[in-house]
């Protein structure tokens, strides 16, 4: 046997040994028994569709699925009942845990009302596609507001931002009634804000004495927007007109009257006459 038929050989029984030590194990494994882990779980209240805010909830909204014990969800709930009748506060996703953050308190009702904090006040603005921000001011979003006034004594007019960082309640379409010509009513944007009662004030006042624009901001900036406003004259680049200035009274002057110059005083000449022998001396005026 010459030495390359060796070498077949020795690699086709070590092919078969291979072969047969891999079945081996395979067969092995088949033969061990299933190991099942036991893993602890609880079952929590999750919405069963999207639901936005000021949403009822009733049974056929949620759910419950099973959840790892050993990752609970904070202020969850585990029972059906305890979340029925209770108005959402803020909007949920499908399979999103309910939380006690989500909802109103118990018998509070839906809707609108349930979503104010404590010491806050909604406010509406009746808005167009253009004020809305061509429809990306969505409830959830921060905004600044604008207004601008028209001032026609002084043909100028003034934009300022009145209120800064408020948050979007609602935003949607309403129908105002006897509007249009044909008797069919006309939609209407309107934007519900959540603001501080006296930022609720200086938005009413702006919504009626000019006329009110919406800024889009990032959530995530939340300092408050500090300008001084801009004017017609400066938007053009012209100087501002001169304050009027006060003109100062005058000191009166006191009237002299003119005195009469004295009258000259007549020139005398003294004359040194001689007559018979007699000196005398004359004065001639």
């Amino acid at each position: 046997m010459n030495r390359n038929t060796r070498t077949m050989v020795v690699l086709a029984i070590a092919v078969v040994v291979a072969a047969l030590a891999s079945f081996g194990i395979y067969r092995a494994i088949l033969k061990m028994p299933v190991r099942q882990v036991e893993v602890r779980s609880l079952y929590q209240v999750v919405a069963a569709m999207d639901m936005p805010m000021g949403t009822m909830i009733t049974k056929d909204q949620v759910k419950l699925v099973a959840w790892p014990a050993s990752s609970p969800v904070n202020q969850g709930f585990t029972t059906i009942d305890s979340v029925l009748n209770r108005g959402l506060i803020d909007s949920v996703a499908a399979n999103e845990p309910l939380t006690e953050t989500k909802l109103a308190a118990v018998e509070a009702g839906a809707g609108l009302p349930p979503s104010i904090t404590a010491g806050m006040r909604a406010v509406s603005v009746k808005v167009n596609e253009v004020v809305g921000v061509a429809g990306f001011v969505v409830p959830g979003t921060h905004v600044d507001v604008m207004v601008t006034l028209k001032r026609s004594e002084a043909k100028d007019s003034m934009t300022r931002v009145v209120v800064s960082d408020v948050q979007v309640l609602t935003a949607g379409t309403r129908y105002d009634q006897g509007k249009s010509r044909d008797g069919q009513p006309i939609p209407t944007s309107v934007v519900t804000l959540l603001v501080t009662p006296s930022d609720a004030e200086r938005i009413a006042l702006a919504a009626s004495e000019g006329e009110v624009m919406l800024t889009l901001r990032n959530p995530m900036d939340r300092k408050p927007t500090e300008t001084t406003g801009i004017r017609t004259a400066a938007l053009l680049g012209q100087p501002p007109a001169p304050a009027p200035v006060a003109r100062a009274d005058r000191p009166r002057r006191a009237v002299v009257e003119p005195v009469a110059a004295p009258a000259p005083a007549s020139k005398t000449y003294s004359v040194e006459a001689i007559r018979a022998a007699k000196r005398s001396e004359e004065v001639i005026r």
